[in-house]
């Protein structure tokens, strides 16, 4: 029996099932609506949220899965910002998470994994004047989930950007106790910071999403969607800020590795350039440990 395996099928959109029979885990990925992942089903445990009538609709955002935040996080005063004495309108989080990405490849050698890319265009430069190439390779080995990023400059000038993931996890309680080394975050809601003590932080309430300002390891853990286990995610030292968010009533949190605090792109006062022709590679991993 193969361990590992890719499936192709048609559900509403054409969406891949990347499997891993020894651990019970799967990965399903939908490239038409953004290049998401909208299910990470590890060791037999579905980790993510999706609301399907926010994913069946091709106009709406969808709220669950892990969406792709590019070129920006989060969002902008006003939705625009200025370059080069031009203004530019931009949604929340950027171009990447509304566009189809394209299917460059697929393997099932040592890995399930496919490789996604989304090329810059005519309706991307209205909102970004910069072209880019980004290949995005999800990989479900040994039962974790692991993201592989290249962010390409195809632009004749510097590049701003500031990249992120917005992953939805299930979960019945808003007051969790997070692993991390964070001892702060902003709170959005009042613009004050705050203390964290002992890595609980209680988002239940809050229409505002809270920021981690001063962590220095680059992973962070939550309880499993039962509250037992945990969730792990691990990323590179590119993602400086974790932002945590929810919505009363509906059973997830968000963790969410950010570049960049949201607004950057109006401030520019830590605003990341990639220079022309040049590459920056990142990586994601979302694992699942049983208790």
């Amino acid at each position: 029996m193969t361990r590992y395996e890719v499936l192709e099928q048609r559900d509403t959109y054409t969406i891949y099932t990347l499997n891993d029979k020894e651990t019970g885990s799967s990965v399903i990925l939908c490239p038409e609506r953004g290049g998401i992942a909208i299910s990470c089903r590890l060791s037999g445990e579905e980790l993510f949220y999706l609301d399907p009538e926010t994913y069946t609709d091709p106009d709406a955002n969808i709220r669950g899965g892990n969406p792709v935040l590019f070129p920006i996080c989060g969002q902008l005063e006003g939705g625009r910002y200025e370059w080069n004495g031009v203004t530019y309108p931009m949604r929340n989080h950027g171009v990447a998470r509304n566009r189809p990405w394209e299917v460059i490849t697929t393997s099932e050698d040592g890995e399930a994994s496919v490789t996604l890319r989304l090329q810059s265009g005519d309706g991307t430069r209205a909102e970004y004047p910069f072209d880019f190439e980004l290949l995005f390779t999800y990989a479900l080995v040994d039962g974790t989930l692991h993201i592989r990023q290249t962010y390409h400059n195809r632009s004749d000038s510097a590049m701003p950007f500031y990249a992120g993931f917005h992953p939805y996890f299930r979960t019945a309680s808003k007051k969790l106790i997070y692993g991390t080394d964070a001892t702060r975050y902003l709170d959005y809601n009042d613009n004050v910071v705050k203390p964290i003590s002992g890595g609980e932080i209680d988002l239940h309430g809050l229409k505002e999403s809270v920021a981690l300002l001063d962590a220095r390891s680059s992973e962070i853990t939550l309880p499993g969607p039962d509250g037992s286990g945990r969730v792990r995610l691990s990323y590179s030292d590119a993602f400086k800020y974790v932002v945590l968010w929810q919505v009363d009533g509906k059973p997830f949190v968000c963790v969410e590795p950010w570049m960049a605090l949201t607004g950057e792109l109006n401030r520019q006062d830590e605003l990341f350039m990639l220079p022309a022709g040049e590459a920056l590679e990142a990586r994601l991993s979302i694992g699942y440990e049983r208790a």
